[in-house]
């Protein structure tokens, strides 16, 4: 459904659930470019959907129960685009009702949504960013993942809501062909249900880009300098102090040096170590086409030895990518600066080269998306509940490929988190037996996921999911694995139904063991 605005509507102000009032820094932003010309796409969704589970709640065989659950999903997605806006957003409400009463651990409705937007306030100098989403997260590694599209949605076990609001207005100009600043402000809220004692937080952040341009010729540089206070309604207040100077010297039109010198300042309560340094990389950049780009650099900051790794590859049929980082951050950066796969990124990538027109490619995307079961993140595992800072190493690899009849992704992960504040952060979300369950943190992790086209109309799909997490503090390990197999037909333009098993297996040295065995039927209906 396309629907073009010329200029506002005066509609009624409806009352609103407490939850979608975060989405109002984003609409307050996009009315102020609502009378330019618009083309809004406006998709309406409602899938019903009969699963029958033989541990719906997710607990050990002594305690697991049984039962059907039904299930109503109204959802939206909705893409506007014009000279000055640009907005993408999808919501879904999940209602459930099982035929056993009184179960245990189970959830009776659930919503998510994500939200993104940017609006053009004055062409080339003042620009506002905003977005907004909520999903299920884990709160620790070492129980069922609620990041994995192959899970239970029913269960609470290990669970919490996670929402997030932010919004950015900026400034920039360009200074003839010698420099592009930018000065951003950025709000953003990080909150979770009272079950879970994350802490809910807001911060308040200043940014500060000089970037050079061609007037430099073979040398390219950037400055960023930032300042972040990161306000924790449970442990008080935080602060970060960034400056980094990047510069690159291209040797010819496909090779370029780089190096970067930083400094980079963090006020949180220490375990002893330094809390503040100077930073320094060295690497290069390697793009011998358009398909492929190399960039590599090894340094050292007040944490000892880094590096940096990102590479990618596109050929017809497939694309691959390789990244390794090495930052400070914070489950909550996580959760605003995600720094997992983007799945729809790396399919478009795919897609590129038989689906040249943009739009049509987009939706292509979703399609698969969604008929596949993929998450909107590959290897999103990572991350879990804490309220600490961490130095986290993080290596990940995925793969995507478009063959004539089936297409395939596959990602890997290998993480290493290593806590850098006090433990006491964490109390209220571990219990004081397991303070340092999160002091030092390995995991692994693979996804796979096979579509088969058997006709035009129906396709035949398969998900598997395993990873592994130890806590090298408390030598404590847990183990997840997930397989879904499923068919699915297109019975006319707007209607899908799909039938679907899928197995969960769950092993835990802190949380009980369990399985589940699953079966369901669904229903989707395109409004």
């Amino acid at each position: 459904m396309t629907i073009t605005t010329a200029k506002r509507s005066q509609l009624p102000s409806p009352h609103l659930p407490p939850y979608a009032l975060r989405l109002a820094p984003l609409a307050a932003a996009l009315l102020v470019a609502l009378p330019a010309h618009a083309t809004w796409d406006v998709t309406p969704t409602f899938t019903l959907s009969e699963t029958y589970s033989d541990n719906v709640n997710l607990r050990a065989d002594n305690d697991k129960r049984a039962s059907w659950v039904t299930e109503a999903i109204p959802g939206v997605s909705v893409v506007g685009k014009s000279s000055r806006v640009d907005f993408a957003a999808n919501a879904r409400l999940y209602y459930y009702a099982y035929s056993e009463d009184d179960v245990p651990g189970v959830r009776t409705s659930q919503h998510e949504y994500n939200a993104n937007g940017r609006v053009k306030v004055v062409d080339e100098l003042f620009y506002v960013d905003a977005g907004a989403s909520s999903s299920a997260r884990s709160i620790s590694a070492f129980g069922p993942l609620a990041e994995d599209a192959n899970g239970n949605r029913y269960s609470r076990e290990n669970q919490t809501d996670v929402s997030t609001w932010r919004i950015s207005p900026y400034v920039t100009h360009r200074f003839g062909n010698l420099v592009t600043g930018t000065a951003r402000y950025t709000h953003d809220v990080v909150k979770s249900d009272s079950r879970s004692l994350f802490g809910d937080s807001s911060a308040d952040g200043v940014a500060i880009d000089l970037v050079g341009g061609p007037g430099f010729r073979n040398v390219g540089w950037s400055l960023h300098a930032a300042h972040q206070t990161v306000d924790n309604e449970n442990f008080g207040d935080t602060s970060s102090q960034n400056i980094l100077l990047n510069a690159n010297y291209r040797l010819g039109p496909t090779f370029a040096l780089t190096g970067s010198a930083g400094y980079d300042k963090f006020d949180y309560q220490a375990l002893g170590g330094r809390t503040a340094g100077a930073s320094w990389t060295t690497g290069f950049i390697w793009a011998p086409s358009a398909r492929t780009n190399l960039q590599m650099s090894i340094g050292r900051h007040y944490l000892g030895n880094t590096g940096m790794l990102a590479a990618s590859h596109r050929s017809r049929h497939s694309v691959w990518r390789l990244s390794y980082s090495d930052a400070v951050t914070t489950s909550r950066q996580q959760f605003t600066l995600p720094s997992a796969i983007d799945t729809a990124s790396m399919l478009d990538a795919m897609f590129q080269a038989t689906i040249p027109d943009p739009v049509v490619r987009r939706q292509a995307v979703e399609n698969y998306m969604r008929y596949a079961n993929l998450p909107p993140t590959l290897a999103d595992n990572i991350n879990y509940l804490s309220n600490r800072y961490m130095r986290q190493k993080l290596l990940q690899a995925s793969s995507a490929f478009n063959w004539r009849h089936s297409t395939a992704v596959l990602s890997a992960y290998a993480s290493e988190r290593v806590a850098l504040s006090s433990s006491e952060a964490d109390s209220g979300l571990l219990g004081s037996q397991l303070r340092s369950l999160n002091d030092s943190v390995r995991q692994v992790g693979v996804n796979a996921s096979y579509n088969y086209r058997l006709s035009a109309r129906s396709s035949a799909q398969a998900s598997a999911s395993a990873s592994h997490t130890r806590s090298l503090t408390t030598d404590l390990e847990g183990n997840q694995q997930s397989l879904r197999l499923g068919l699915t037909h297109r019975f006319g333009r707007s209607v899908r139904g799909s039938l679907e098993v899928r197995r969960l297996v769950g092993e835990s040295e802190i949380r009980h063991d369990y399985t589940e065995n699953a079966v369901s039927a669904t229903l989707t209906v395109q409004l």
